[in-house]
């Protein structure tokens, strides 16, 4: 075993989760282009929703990653009654944490006419966040199932629908937010309506390749036995999955408020904001989806307890993220003043938003690495003390420090982008040197064991 010949294998698993991640990343990114071409009030509109949303969804996305790792382990066990065992609970927990954030968001509908924002864009965003919220069931559903064929290391398969997502929705937000084809111009509602429609679809197809599939069929045909809710089940998913939300809430939470707070400087504040995020936010996911692979890795040689594995996996994951960072430092650079246009043509919003582009290359290395770590140290089920890091990095060092750089300094919202680079910095150290010390202590254990046995 090589770090070359073990970072390959986690690229070759991760790729297919990055790319599929990248197209659900890319469902919102349509939604904000297409509606960005009507006005710039649309496109933060579209911001200000993804803000109010972005917290519940993420504890409920936080809650899926229990079932990769639950059932990476078992099938590192080679034990199938388990893995449709965590199939069938994990897959509940999904759903009903969907549900209750579904019906959380449009219950507060109205929270964006107190957040100080722009009347219009306020206006504009109460239906889009109505919609929007509904789709959270299918696509929490979708996920919670990919979870589980990404725990087994069939990553293709989720991968493949997602791209299949892509063009359906591009083609049915033509018809809806234009109004082609005779169908009625909704602006940004039909864009709400198009991704709903796009992920009940995909939703409904991964049900149907699940039960037909030859590959899954052992897991389907012990369900008689092994589809039954367990207490302990349900608990086992929740000690992963309550963490990983926090921590996942913690970050996304963060980038959330953040929005808030640039909205508070105008409505040219916040579509340039948005538009520098969600580019950001497409460069994280290959981060978070090598973070995933190395994860699923992990705590499949875990399984088998087998911690010499764990190490190499663990640090040419970091590496691999490393070399990433490195990469996206150079994209960002490169292409700040020319990825803003792709989103709005308004000279104030493309000139801020090519300035943020800046600072959103800068914390490329701690958004990787920080992401890394994150996913190893889940990977050896340390979700715990992780959280405590992540909470600090954000909310003690990040949103202070971007606050006090974007009103008392009067950086705007460049100000708020130094407060993530902080936050990010710390957060990539803490939680790295934390998994090096975990996996030296092990190492000193096993050392202390053989020896004795050895005697």
């Amino acid at each position: 075993m090589t770090l070359r010949s073990e970072a390959a294998k986690t690229w070759a698993l991760s790729t297919p989760i990055i790319l599929g991640e990248l197209t659900q990343m890319a469902l919102g990114i349509i939604d904000s282009v297409m509606v960005g071409a009507i006005s710039y009030q649309h496109l933060a509109a579209a911001a200000l929703v993804n803000s109010v949303m972005n917290i519940p969804f993420v504890l409920g996305f936080g809650m899926t990653m229990s079932i990769s790792q639950t059932v990476s382990m078992a099938n590192g066990r080679r034990d199938s009654q388990q893995v449709s065992h965590y199939l069938y609970n994990g897959f509940w927990v999904c759903t009903i944490s969907a549900i209750l954030i579904a019906l959380f968001l449009n219950s507060i509908k109205d929270v964006v006419f107190h957040l100080g924002q722009d009347q219009q864009v306020a206006e504009l965003s109460v239906p889009y966040l109505q919609i929007m919220g509904w789709s959270i069931i299918p696509m929490m559903m979708f996920i919670g199932i990919k979870q589980f064929t990404d725990g087994l290391e069939r990553t293709r398969t989720a991968m493949l629908l997602s791209l299949a997502a892509l063009p359906l929705n591009i083609f049915i937000n033509w018809l809806l937010v234009y109004g082609n084809w005779g169908f009625p111009r909704l602006e940004l509602r039909g864009a709400g309506y198009g991704t709903l429609i796009t992920r009940i679809l995909i939703l409904l197809v991964f049900i149907v390749v699940i039960m037909i599939h030859p590959y899954f069929s052992k897991f389907l045909a012990i369900r008689k036995k092994q589809w039954v809710l367990k207490k302990q089940t349900i608990k086992e998913l929740l000690h992963i999955g309550v963490p990983s939300s926090l921590q996942a809430a913690l970050e996304s939470g963060a980038f959330a408020v953040s929005g808030i707070i640039i909205g508070t400087l105008g409505a040219i504040q916040l579509a340039a904001h948005q538009i520098a995020l969600s580019c950001a936010s497409l460069a994280f996911m290959v981060s978070w989806g090598l973070a995933q692979g190395g994860s699923i890795r992990i705590s499949n040689s875990m399984g088998r307890g087998n911690w010499s594995v764990i190490s190499i996996i663990g640090k040419s994951t970091f590496l691999s993220g490393l070399v990433y960072g490195i990469f996206g430092v150079i994209f960002f650079v490169s292409f700040r003043n020319i990825l803003p246009r792709a989103f709005n043509n308004d000279a104030l919003v493309v000139s801020l938003a090519s300035v943020l582009m800046l600072y959103a290359a800068v914390f490329q290395i701690s958004d990787a690495t920080q992401a890394i770590g994150a996913g190893l140290l889940r990977g050896i089920k340390d979700v715990k003390v992780p959280t405590i890091y992540i909470a600090i990095a954000y909310w003690v060092v990040g949103i202070p420090m971007g606050c006090l750089m974007a009103f008392t300094f009067k950086m705007g919202a460049a100000g708020m982008w130094i407060g993530f680079v902080c936050g990010l910095t710390f957060s990539s150290v803490s939680l790295n040197r934390r998994f090096v010390n975990i996996i030296r202590q092990k190492k000193i254990t096993l050392d202390k064991v053989n020896e004795k046995a050895a005697q």
